[in-house]
């Protein structure tokens, strides 16, 4: 997976106004007094001028004594010491460094270094201008450097390390006085479990600092955990091959004997369900005559050496017949190799499984998808039907409507409910990647390939179904080779040259209008044609507001307090005028908010956030192509408003004069807190 980084394309750009560096220019000159008088004196003065966490690393760096003079680095880690912690943090220092070269290609130029530390604050990897490592003596660049809080001062990695969060400390905020031309913006990397692993930096001069710069040390580290998430689900997916593998070589799996040729001797019941013959007829086989790709059996044979998870192919009464296989030699008591035995599985069953554990699973129904509106209703019989047969679907409509959870639910009707369902969003994916991602390709395809190659997702589909989400935003020219396997339903792995055949239905989805995309040259005609045999819209929530109350129902039940707290019916005409331009995902959100503001009392339209009560008109306005809510959303709000205004007025003057204006009284008699009434009173003038 590549996570990209949204960030200018050249630090350069990123210029000050003339306002900004004069503001900037002041603010260091006073910081300069406030360092020179704590220095002096131990105190912050004037206190405002300086940030609460800078001024308590101040006070514990005078505690411990640090020299904010001190101009010699020193190497804190060395020799056998610094090779076990690289050793240690091998894998982030890996993973790290393409995002450190990323950010450093942001700011190439500008004197500024990338710095990786470990979660003890010893700098570990540091990528920047060699011209900048060599031109800053007093600070020591080097792997080993230990810059925590008590062996540097403040600074971006120590102060980060304590306080646990992302921090900038720039200029003069640096307690030691050779830190006082940078700007060091620095963010904890974390562990799945939380804890601090690491820390990444962005230090360069001060007058090159942006605000941005400490956002974009966090997103690089965000994208540095996200991949070391998906490194360690890798590890757990090897170490369960590894289990498969153990599984494979029990009896339970198909087990195939053959002599020193090749010469099948004996096959056991599983065996005999893989190939579809008895132990008596393929008794005498010659396999080797049966096999795509001879030499992983001819080295297993002649050369002893074992089979370790190889994909095979045979040829048996005109079938194909892929599986995984792995083997060993068998030896006589002289030690001469007498044959081999093969225990074999079919891939699809191993596929499926490996599918299961990686969340490649489909787990809505119709049954799960709420709403008895009629355009919703006319999307749900269109959804049945097409689930009837192996049609090509294209699902349409806005972000949020729920086009995954409708594919789901297809996969889940259809005949192919028990394979797997794979999903794949053509618009997250670099296009030099996409092809890999849903073709595979063969072991030294391109620089970098997995050993054994990889299999793409229309063989990890096989005998499913693959969702290919956002299929507007496919390249050009990856629309021409989905077009080809469309056509041919075979699929060849990149580097590869053996076309096979894969059985895969296509569910595609898009919240752009395809028919638009074809006129604008950016989507192919006739990958259109071929997609759109079953076309489904499905309608934005403001085409089916009759089913907001049985959504509201459904998703407080789902906040997890049983029973929900009592709804006021007042809410719901405000929610049905609002055009929820998320649709069912910003509904769903903006239930979770209600729930938050009422603290598990009654829900009344104050709960309400404010731009539904109010919501400005681009948010009324209806989007580009889509047919407005009837009546018109903002006239229906404002009509609305003004008539429960008006009720909430007579009903509040009421209450004040039952009890001679003593607005304690007034609010419990409303069943509202004091302050809630303070301010329903001053909105409605009262």
């Amino acid at each position: 997976m590549i996570y990209c980084l949204h960030m200018p394309h050249k630090w350069n750009s990123l210029e000050h106004t003339d306002d900004t560096m004069a503001q900037s220019l002041r603010r260091q000159h006073r910081l300069a007094q406030v360092w020179e008088h704590f220095i002096r004196t131990g105190e912050v003065f004037p206190k405002e001028a300086l940030r609460a966490e800078i001024a308590d690393s101040w006070h514990r760096c005078k505690e411990w004594g640090i020299d904010p003079f001190a101009e010699k680095p020193e190497q804190q880690v060395t020799g056998a010491k610094l090779t076990a912690l690289l050793q240690e943090k091998a894998e982030l220092i890996r993973i790290a460094t393409p995002f450190m070269q990323k950010v450093h290609s942001f700011v190439a130029g500008s004197g500024s270094v990338v710095l990786l530390f470990s979660g003890r604050g010893i700098l570990m990897k540091a990528v920047g201008d060699a011209e900048t490592l060599r031109a800053a003596p007093h600070i020591n660049f080097q792997p080993g450097a230990r810059w925590t809080e008590k062996d540097e001062g403040s600074n971006g990695v120590g102060t980060a390390l304590l306080l646990g969060r992302p921090i900038q400390v720039a200029g003069r905020e640096h307690y030691c006085r050779k830190y006082h031309a940078w700007t060091c913006s620095g963010a904890p990397i974390r562990n799945e479990s939380g804890q601090i692993t690491g820390v990444l930096e962005l230090m360069g001069p001060i007058d090159t600092s942006h605000i941005h710069t400490l956002g974009m040390v966090v997103a690089a580290v965000q994208a540095i955990e996200n991949e070391c998430r998906i490194y360690q689900r890798n590890c757990e997916l090897t170490m369960l091959n590894a289990h498969i593998t153990s599984i494979l070589r029990a009896a339970s799996n198909g087990i195939i004997v053959l002599d020193s040729k090749g010469i099948i001797q004996q096959i056991n019941p599983a065996g005999e369900r893989l190939l579809s013959m008895s132990n008596h007829q393929a008794t005498g086989l010659d396999l080797c005559q049966h096999m795509k790709r001879m030499d992983p059996l001819r080295m297993l044979l002649h050369s002893g050496v074992e089979l370790q998870d190889q994909e095979l192919e045979l040829t048996l009464w005109e079938r194909p017949i892929v599986c995984v296989a792995s083997g060993r030699p068998i030896f006589d008591e002289q030690g001469q190799q007498q044959g081999a035995v093969l225990s074999v599985h079919p891939i699809q069953s191993m596929r499926r499984l490996i599918n299961r554990y990686s969340g490649s699973e489909a787990t809505f129904r119709f049954e799960n998808i709420l709403g008895r509106g009629p355009a919703l209703q006319k999307a749900l019989e269109l959804a049945r039907h097409a689930a009837s047969d192996d049609s090509h679907v294209l699902l349409s409509g806005e972000s949020g409507t729920g086009k995954e959870m409708f594919a789901q639910a297809i996969h889940n009707f259809s005949d192919r409910a028990t394979g797997p369902f794979i999903a794949i969003n053509c618009g997250a994916i670099p296009r030099e990647l996409l092809a890999s991602e849903l073709f595979g390709y063969q072991e030294g395809a391109f620089t970098g390939a997995n050993k054994g190659g990889r299999p793409g997702k229309f063989e990890l589909a096989a005998g499913g179904t693959l969702f290919l989400d956002e299929i507007g935003d496919m390249p050009l020219d990856q629309q021409v080779a989905l077009l080809r396997v469309l056509q041919d339903r075979t699929v060849t792995r990149l580097g590869g040259e053996r076309p096979f055949t894969v059985d895969v239905r296509i569910i595609c989805a898009s919240h752009k209008e395809l028919r638009a995309e074809v006129q604008k040259g950016t989507f192919r005609e006739d990958l259109f044609y071929r997609l759109n045999v079953r076309p489904i819209h499905l309608p934005a929530l403001r085409e089916h507001i009759e089913d907001i109350p049985l959504l509201l129902e459904a998703f407080l039940a789902n906040q997890g307090q049983k029973p929900h707290p009592p709804v006021d019916p007042d809410i719901i005409p405000p929610l049905q005028a609002y055009p929820w331009p998320g649709n069912i995902r910003e509904f769903q959100n903006t239930v979770e908010r209600i729930l938050q503001a009422s603290r598990e009392g009654p829900i009344r339209i104050e709960h309400l956030p404010e731009e539904i009560l109010r919501p400005s008109p681009r948010q009324m306005a209806p989007k580009p192509g889509s047919a407005p809510a009837s009546p018109p959303p903002l006239a229906k709000r404002s009509e609305l408003r003004e008539s429960l205004d008006r009720e909430a007025r007579v009903e509040i003057m009421k209450a004040l004069e039952e009890h001679e204006n003593n607005v304690s009284r007034a609010a419990k008699a409303l069943g509202l807190a004091r302050n809630t009434l303070y301010r329903k009173m001053a909105r409605l003038g009262i």
